[in-house]
C-alpha cells in the first residue's frame, strides 16, 4: 500500500460537499434553505471560480460554521476520510484560528479565544481509530491587523505539541503594502523555533521574492518556475520545497489547464528544487490526494519516477514527521498499538473493524 503525506490542506476547504451539506441540514437550515437540494449546493461549492479572490470567499461559508462546538465533528470526518480513502500517514492542517472565534466579540476577546480553538483542533486530531500523524499550521492573514497576526505567531510558539509551523494566507496579491510587517512576523516565528511556510508566487500578482528567505517551504510557488526561473538556484540552495496543488489552479482561474504545470515540474527537477504534491482544499475540489498524483502522471506532466520523488519529498519536508522512521514502519507501530489496546479492552472492536 502506498502511503502519502499531505502538506497543504486548509481546514476550511477540507470538508467534502456531502458532509458539509448534512451538517447544514441538521444544524444550519438557514444555509441549507438557500439551495433547492444537494446537487445545487454541490455545484455551487465545487465549481471553478474566475479569480483567486472569488475562490477564497468560499472559505467564509465554512469558517462561519467551524465553531468551537462544531470543529470536532468536521475534524473526525476529515481524518477518517483521509485515512480510509487517501492512505494518508501524515497530515498538516492549516487554518486561521481567529476566524473560528465568535464574530460579535471585540478583537481582544477573539484573540483570547484563539487558544481554545487550537486546543479543540489538537484534541480532535488525536484519534486512535485512524492512525494519521496530524499537526496544525496556524495561518496569519493578509486581511487581519498586525496585533492579531502577532498573537497567532505567539500562540504557535506556545502550542508546539499541536502546532508545527506558521503560514500567511488571504491571497498573495494582498501582501504588497505590508511586506516589512510580514517579514518581521516570520523572523519572530523563526526566533521561537517555529517552521515557516507561506502562500507566495501562486498568482502573477503575488510574486514577492523579499519574503522567500524567511520560508522553509513555499505554499504553491508555481510562478517561480513560470515567471522567475532565475530564483530556482537560490531556492534549491536553501533547500526549500514547493507545495504544488494542481486542481487549485484550475478552480481559481490561475491556469487554464493542468498541462500548464509541466514546465513547473520540469524546471524544478532540473534545478534540484523539491515539489510536494498537495490538495489545498480537498472538499472544495471534491478530490483526493492520490488522484492529484494520478492525474499528473496520466496526463504526462510527470513521469512515474518523478511521482515517486514528489511522494518522498513530501515526507522529507514534513515539519513534524519523525524523519528517522519510514512511513510504513510508523503506521505498522500505530496499528500494533491499536491492536494492543483492543486486546486490553481499551477500545471497542467495532471501532477497529469499521
Amino acid at each position: 500500500m502506498s502511503l502519502y503525506a499531505e502538506l497543504h490542506r486548509h481546514l476550511g476547504g477540507s470538508v467534502v460537499p456531502r458532509i458539509l451539506w448534512r451538517y447544514f441540514q441538521r444544524n444550519r437550515p438557514d444555509v441549507a434553505d438557500r439551495f433547492a437540494g444537494y446537487l445545487e449546493f454541490e455545484d455551487f461549492y465545487t465549481r471553478p471560480r474566475n479569480t483567486l479572490a472569488e475562490y477564497l470567499e468560499l472559505h467564509t461559508l465554512v469558517e462561519s460554521v467551524q465553531t468551537h462546538e462544531a470543529l470536532p465533528y468536521f475534524i473526525y470526518r476529515l481524518i477518517r476520510g483521509a485515512y480510509i480513502f487517501e492512505n494518508l500517514a501524515y497530515l498538516e492542517l492549516r487554518y486561521t484560528p481567529y476566524l473560528r472565534t465568535p464574530e460579535h466579540l471585540p478583537q481582544h476577546e477573539r484573540i483570547d479565544k484563539m487558544a481554545d480553538i487550537i486546543e479543540v483542533v489538537g484534541q480532535a486530531s488525536q484519534q486512535t481509530e485512524y492512525p494519521v500523524v496530524t499537526r496544525q499550521i496556524l495561518c496569519m492573514h493578509s486581511r487581519l491587523p498586525y496585533e492579531v497576526n502577532r498573537a497567532i505567531v505567539d500562540l504557535a510558539g506556545q502550542y508546539r505539541h499541536y502546532v508545527c509551523a506558521v503560514d500567511i494566507a488571504g491571497g498573495d496579491a494582498q501582501y504588497g503594502d505590508r511586506l516589512d510587517e510580514f517579514a518581521a512576523l516570520y523572523s519572530r516565528a523563526r526566533s521561537l523555533g517555529l517552521s515557516t511556510t507561506g502562500h507566495l508566487f501562486e498568482t502573477k500578482d503575488g510574486c514577492y521574492p523579499e519574503l522567500l528567505p524567511y520560508l522553509m517551504r513555499i505554499g504553491h510557488g508555481i510562478q517561480i518556475p513560470l515567471q522567475r526561473p532565475d530564483l530556482l538556484k537560490e531556492i534549491a540552495a536553501r533547500g526549500q520545497c514547493l507545495e504544488v496543488c494542481p486542481t487549485t489552479y484550475i478552480k481559481t482561474g490561475t491556469l487554464d489547464e493542468i498541462k500548464e504545470l509541466k514546465p513547473v515540474f520540469d524546471r524544478c527537477f532540473e534545478a534540484g528544487v523539491d515539489i510536494a504534491i498537495c490538495t489545498d482544499n480537498a472538499g472544495l475540489h471534491n478530490v483526493r490526494l492520490p488522484f492529484e498524483y494520478e492525474s499528473l502522471l496520466t496526463q504526462d506532466i510527470i513521469s512515474f519516477e518523478q511521482l515517486q520523488a514528489c511522494q518522498a519529498a513530501a515526507f522529507r519536508h514534513a515539519f513534524a514527521w519523525p524523519h528517522d522512521r519510514q512511513p510504513g514502519s510508523l503506521i505498522n507501530d500505530l496499528l500494533r498499538h491499536q491492536l494492543d489496546d483492543l486486546m486490553e479492552g481499551e477500545i471497542d472492536e467495532s471501532v477497529v473493524c469499521r
